[in-house]
């Protein structure tokens, strides 16, 4: 077995926000000192994006010193890959995980929240596995799991299921499949959007859902304008109290069914 480790670094899901005095928020907030020390220490990484990468590790470098000036790291980006709950992920070349099969540490970065997890770091983490590389997954925020406990669903059974399609035909009838499968199995269903058609699912999952099925909406948990709700459609059709806020069509959201 190679003696090389990836370690799956998670980033805060405030990528694009500011605090009151017009700076990112404090790592610290959300992400523990070890997870921060570790990413501080790698000089090789896999990322989704080069750009909100450098952007994270200038914020380590404010809370640990990076141990090599950013300019010199090596950064690699994952393959792009179309989005869909079947589709085929992209192969990852294997010259991607070299620094680990030489020996060495290296890392991999998600846009936002936790690597491998909704994001197409999956692939790399089971190319990694399959070449016997050592995978160790670090503490952070994880957008799903944030989203599942505030829903008050049932979180013993459930299941992501992605993205749903954006034919409003095959989406509507997504969407009644899912909450069938809800109803018998007692599952909660998590999904996500682009957030430019978050308010064309949640139009489309207020029109189709039956309206005592429990509807959960979740976006920029951890940051200090984060918000969630959690009712029966029939409420968020009403559009009372919480359920009448905006859902935005510029940050990512997470959506939860629960029929019972």
């Amino acid at each position: 077995m190679s003696t090389g480790r990836l370690w799956l670094v998670p980033t805060p899901l405030d990528f694009g926000t500011l605090d009151a005095g017009g700076q990112a928020p404090d790592l610290r907030e959300v992400l523990p000192m070890g997870t921060l020390r570790t990413a501080a220490r790698l000089s090789h990484w896999v990322v989704e994006n080069a750009k909100t990468a450098r952007a994270f590790l200038k914020r380590v470098h404010a809370v640990v010193p990076l141990a090599q000036p950013l300019q010199s790291l090596q950064i690699q980006e994952l393959p792009r890959g179309s989005k869909g709950p079947r589709g085929t992920p992209p192969a990852v070349p294997e010259h991607l995980l070299q620094p680990a099969l030489s020996g060495l540490e290296m890392g991999l970065m998600s846009e936002a929240g936790m690597p491998a997890v909704a994001d197409p770091g999956a692939e790399l983490v089971r190319r990694a596995q399959a070449l016997g590389l050592t995978v160790t997954p670090l503490v952070g925020p994880s957008a799903l799991l944030l989203a599942l406990a505030a829903s008050g669903m049932n979180g013993q059974s459930f299941a992501f299921v992605g993205y749903l399609p954006v034919d409003e035909t095959a989406r509507a009838a997504r969407i009644r499949e899912l909450e069938g499968v809800s109803r018998r199995l007692g599952q909660t269903q998590l999904m996500i959007e682009t957030p430019y058609r978050n308010a064309a699912l949640f139009r489309a999952l207020l029109q189709h859902l039956h309206p005592s099925t429990q509807l959960a909406v979740a976006c920029g948990l951890t940051l200090e304008d984060g918000w969630n709700h959690s009712a029966p459609v029939a409420q968020w059709r009403e559009g009372r109290g919480a359920a009448a806020r905006h859902v935005p069509a510029d940050r990512p959201a997470v959506f939860a069914l629960w029929a019972r």
